[in-house]
C-alpha cells in the first residue's frame, strides 16, 4: 500500500490560526507569568516528555507557537515528525526567554497532543493494510477550525487526504441524488458546472446505482455501507465495465472490518475514525 507524504501547511495560512489560538488563551495577558517573570529578562530551558508511546506529529507547528511569541526561543526536536516514540522519551528541548516558554506552553502542547493522537490512530489503520494496494483516506469529519491540521496529522500517520473542502471535487452524495431525482440527472447537471480538472464522484448503495454511475461515466464510484459480498460484486462489475473508474469504499469502517473491505479490491477506503475517535497523546513540558 502506498502511504501519503505529509506536507506542512504554509505559515501564511498557519500563522493567523496560531495567533488566534494564542489570543484565545492569553486574553488580556498571562497574569501569572507577568507577575513572576520580567519580559525577556530571564532565560530558561525546558523539555517535552512523551507520557505514552505513539506517533509524534505537529512539532513544527508547536515550534511556531513559541517563535511567534518570541523569535529568540530555540525549539529543538529530538525526534523526526511521524516517528514512533516510547513512553518517557524526551522529544523536544527548548531554550529562550522564560515568559515565552511559559505563555506558549499550553497552546503548543494542545496542538501536538491532538495531532499526535490522530497520527497514532491513523498508523494503526494503515498498518493493517500495508501489504494491500488499497489507500486509506480521511474525510471532512473534522473539528471546525482544525481541519487543516487534523488532515495534516492524518498524512503524518500514513493516510491520504480526501477533499479538504466542498470546492475540491464534485462529490454527489445520497442527499444530492435525492434532490436531483436520480444519479443520471445529478451527474448531468454537475458535469455542466465542473471546472477542469475537478473529478466527479458518486456515492452508491446498491448494484443498480453502481450500474447507473458506470453508465454516467463518472471518475470515482463510492460504495457506501455495502456488505462485503455486494462490495465485491460491485468491484467486479466496475472493473469489467470501465477499468479507469476509481473505486472507494466508505461507511462503518473499523479496525475489525478494514482488512476484509480492502481485500475486495477497492482503490481507496475513506474513514473518519482516526480523526473522530482518536484520543490525545499525552505530552508534558518540564522546566529544567
Amino acid at each position: 500500500m502506498k502511504t501519503a507524504t505529509a506536507i506542512l501547511p504554509s505559515y501564511l495560512i498557519l500563522d493567523p490560526l496560531i495567533q488566534s489560538w494564542l489570543l484565545e488563551d492569553v486574553g488580556r495577558g498571562d497574569r501569572t507569568t507577568q507577575s513572576l517573570v520580567s519580559a525577556e529578562a530571564q532565560l530558561g530551558q525546558a523539555q517535552w516528555l512523551i507520557k505514552e508511546s505513539g506517533i509524534v506529529a505537529g512539532l513544527p507547528i508547536a515550534a511556531r507557537v513559541f517563535q511567534l511569541l518570541n523569535p529568540q526561543v530555540s525549539f529543538t526536536s529530538l525526534v523526526t515528525e511521524g516517528q514512533w516514540c516510547e513512553q518517557g522519551q524526551t522529544i523536544v528541548q527548548l531554550e529562550g526567554p522564560l515568559d515565552a516558554l511559559l505563555t506558549g506552553e499550553r497552546v503548543a502542547l494542545n496542538l501536538a497532543m491532538r495531532l499526535s493522537g490522530i497520527a497514532t490512530m491513523t498508523r494503526k489503520y494503515v498498518d493493517l493494510i500495508e501489504d494491500l494496494p488499497t489507500q486509506l483516506v480521511d474525510t471532512r469529519k473534522t473539528t471546525p477550525g482544525l481541519r487543516l491540521l487534523e488532515k495534516y496529522a492524518s498524512q503524518v500517520g500514513g493516510a491520504a487526504n480526501h477533499r479538504m473542502g466542498l470546492d475540491d471535487a464534485m462529490m454527489i452524495k445520497d442527499n444530492h441524488i435525492a434532490a436531483a431525482g436520480s444519479i443520471t440527472t445529478a451527474v448531468s447537471k454537475v458535469r455542466n458546472y465542473a471546472p477542469y480538472p475537478l473529478s466527479i464522484e458518486v456515492e452508491t448503495e446498491t448494484l443498480e446505482q453502481v450500474r447507473e454511475a458506470i453508465a454516467a461515466k463518472v471518475d470515482i464510484i463510492m460504495l457506501d455501507n455495502m456488505s462485503q459480498d455486494a462490495m465485491k460484486q460491485s468491484v467486479e462489475l466496475i472493473r469489467s465495465s470501465n477499468n479507469v473508474i476509481k473505486i472507494e469504499a466508505s461507511g462503518n469502517i473499523t479496525l475489525d472490518t478494514l482488512r476484509n473491505i480492502a481485500s475486495t479490491g477497492v482503490d481507496y477506503i475513506s474513514t473518519s475514525a482516526p480523526i473522530t475517535k482518536s484520543s490525545w497523546l499525552d505530552v508534558s513540558m518540564r522546566l529544567k
